[in-house]
């Protein structure tokens, strides 16, 4: 439940940033700009308070530039690319294009090690391409289902995603994650301050506009992120991760759902292989640590 649960409201806060897109007249660069500044803001006060040292990462200029990186091109790139792909289609279609990510760090690993990707990763790459294939063109070499401007954006959401995932992994082993992931969101916030004024307040202020940046803000960050990290402790990272693939799920029955976007057989056959491609490949990294106790 701990992993289901973020996993679920993460793609609940995809549907709520689409309705605050399209019928509240919110923008993304606002949006991204107030979720990262506050959550990071938020999650390093907490941090502090767990007395866990929050300024041991600013000690080195190694370790400083490998974290200003990856706030811009890790977490607010993925953020900002995530909510443009929302703004320029739907939750549905936006998330399940990011869920590509996995498939793409297989296939970069694989090629940055000279090594041929064993058998459940090429499965899982060919079924991510086929998946990408029949959400995208519908089937049709002709046209695109998706304007052009949201497959561009949906791609570089899988692409940051792959980033944000493998770019950390130096300091993860040597610092909090929280504290990584809390500065990482501040200074991220804190670049989007420079593209977009958060003081530039846009859209339509009512009860249900703040009650969703609350949730996307709150829940969708804050407690996401803690519940994530305390299942991973309970049942291990592949256990975590294959579970989260309900994302994609929650976003699509959301939107289709609450917001009645269009999705018809193709859109869920390309859908039902990019979440097969990711579960074969957390089933090759559970093989691959069995293997390594052995």
């Amino acid at each position: 439940m701990l992993a289901v649960i973020p996993a679920v409201f993460w793609g609940i806060s995809g549907a709520f940033c689409q309705y605050l897109f399209e019928r509240k007249s919110f923008n993304p660069e606002w949006l991204v700009t107030i979720r990262l500044f506050m959550a990071g803001l938020i999650l390093l006060v907490i941090a502090a308070f767990k007395k866990q040292d929050i300024w041991q990462v600013w000690k080195s200029r190694r370790e400083v530039l490998q974290l200003v990186i990856f706030s811009t091109a890790g977490m607010a790139a993925v953020q900002y690319t995530y909510f443009a792909a929302i703004y320029a289609s739907n939750a549905a279609t936006a998330t399940v294009l990011q869920y590509i990510g996995p498939a793409m760090i297989a296939a970069y690993l694989a090629a940055r090690y000279k090594k041929m990707p064993a058998a459940l990763e090429a499965l899982a790459i060919i079924l991510a391409i086929a998946g990408t294939f029949l959400l995208v063109t519908h089937g049709s070499l002709n046209s695109l289902s998706v304007s052009g401007t949201a497959f561009f954006w949906g791609m570089a959401s899988a692409c940051t995603l792959a980033f944000y995932t493998l770019y950390p992994l130096q300091l993860l082993e040597r610092f909090q994650s929280a504290v990584i992931v809390g500065w990482g969101m501040f200074l991220g916030g804190i670049v989007f301050c420079f593209i977009h004024s958060p003081l530039d307040v846009p859209g339509i202020w009512d009860a249900e506009s703040i009650a969703m940046i609350a949730f996307i803000v709150l829940p969708a960050t804050l407690f996401a992120f803690y519940a994530y990290l305390v299942s991973v402790q309970y049942i291990g990272a592949t256990k975590a991760s294959l579970l989260t693939s309900v994302e994609p799920l929650s976003a699509t029955l959301f939107a289709v759902l609450w917001l009645k976007v269009p999705f018809d057989g193709y859109d869920w056959a390309g859908t039902l292989l990019i979440l097969s491609a990711v579960v074969l490949l957390a089933l090759e990294k559970r093989e691959g640590a069995v293997a390594e106790s052995r």
